[in-house]
Order: C-alpha cells, then sequence, then structure tokens
C-alpha cells in the first residue's frame, strides 16, 4: 500500500486496529515509536545494482494499556514525517515485534489495517539458472492447440 491510500484510509477512520497475518489484532495500546524511510541499495545476483524506498512505522507495546493512537493523531505524525524526512509516497512496511521483528506490507478492508507477511524473491532468475515455472496444461487443451495451430490442415507446420 503506498502512503497516499494509507492516508485516504487513516482519514476515514476514528480508532486504529492492525491485524496479524494470523488473525490476531496487535494490541490496541500500541504506540508508533518511529516513522521513517528506509533505503535499501544493494545488487542483485545477477550484477544488477537496486535501490528501493519503503516509509517505516514500527509499532510498539508498552503496559500503558489505557493508551489509544488516534487515526488523526497517526495523520499528524506522517504529516510532520513528509515535511522533516522529505517522504514521498512510497510503498509502507510496518515492523512489528512477535517472536522476532517482523516486516510486513499492509492493507486495509474498509475497517482494519491487515499486516500481511513479506516474502523473498530472486530478482534475477533468468541470470542464476533459476528454471521457469512450467505451465501446468490439460492435455485436452493441447490436443485442441494442436488440431487447431499444428494439424496436419492447418499449413503451418508443413
Amino acid at each position: 500500500m503506498k502512503l497516499s491510500d494509507f492516508k485516504k484510509d487513516l482519514s476515514t477512520l476514528d480508532a486504529l486496529t492492525f491485524i496479524q497475518p494470523n488473525g490476531k489484532i496487535v494490541p490496541l495500546h500500541f504506540h508508533i515509536t518511529e516513522a521513517g524511510l528506509t533505503t535499501k541499495h544493494f545488487i542483485d545476483c545477477g550484477g544488477t545494482i537496486r535501490k528501493e524506498e519503503v516509509i517505516n512505522f514500527q509499532l510498539w507495546e508498552a503496559t500503558d494499556f489505557d493508551h489509544r493512537l488516534s487515526a488523526s493523531k497517526l495523520l499528524g505524525i506522517i504529516a510532520l514525517s513528509e515535511k522533516v524526512l522529505e517522504i514521498g509516497d512510497s510503498e509502507i512496511e510496518v515492523e512489528y515485534q512477535t517472536e522476532t521483528i517482523g516486516r510486513y506490507g499492509v492493507e486495509f478492508d474498509g475497517q482494519n489495517f491487515l499486516l500481511t507477511a513479506k516474502k523473498t524473491d530472486c530478482l534475477a532468475k533468468e541470470n542464476c539458472g533459476v528454471p521457469k515455472e512450467k505451465q501446468k496444461l490439460n492435455l485436452s487443451d493441447l490436443q485442441e492447440k494442436e488440431s487447431s495451430c499444428c494439424g496436419s490442415t492447418s499449413g503451418c507446420c508443413n
């Protein structure tokens, strides 16, 4: 989710709720202890130099169980971050502590922000020998293609 979408969704809410990928709600007394721009400058396994930027929010929970961060307060934090850190309209990433510090994408279901699992991937599959996934076809589809494209009467395979 891009920051512009996040802000638009925030503006429709009073209360903030984040739901983890396992369905558990992040305790409502969470704080946002960091708002920032994270830059990753790297070279992939194919030798391509890359640069990625994400806007990062760190969720943290303390023992102040009466604490509630409002949507309007978070919009204020974002406005200050945009001004001071010169943040653009990048993708959002949320850090949240479970067994270890997890990094999540964000989606919105109309009422709640959903923390989505992120996955690693090879960015240079064509350069490092990763075979392409084979397309699964039904035998009936192959026979249909053969008769329409390469059949003895099509003229394309003679």
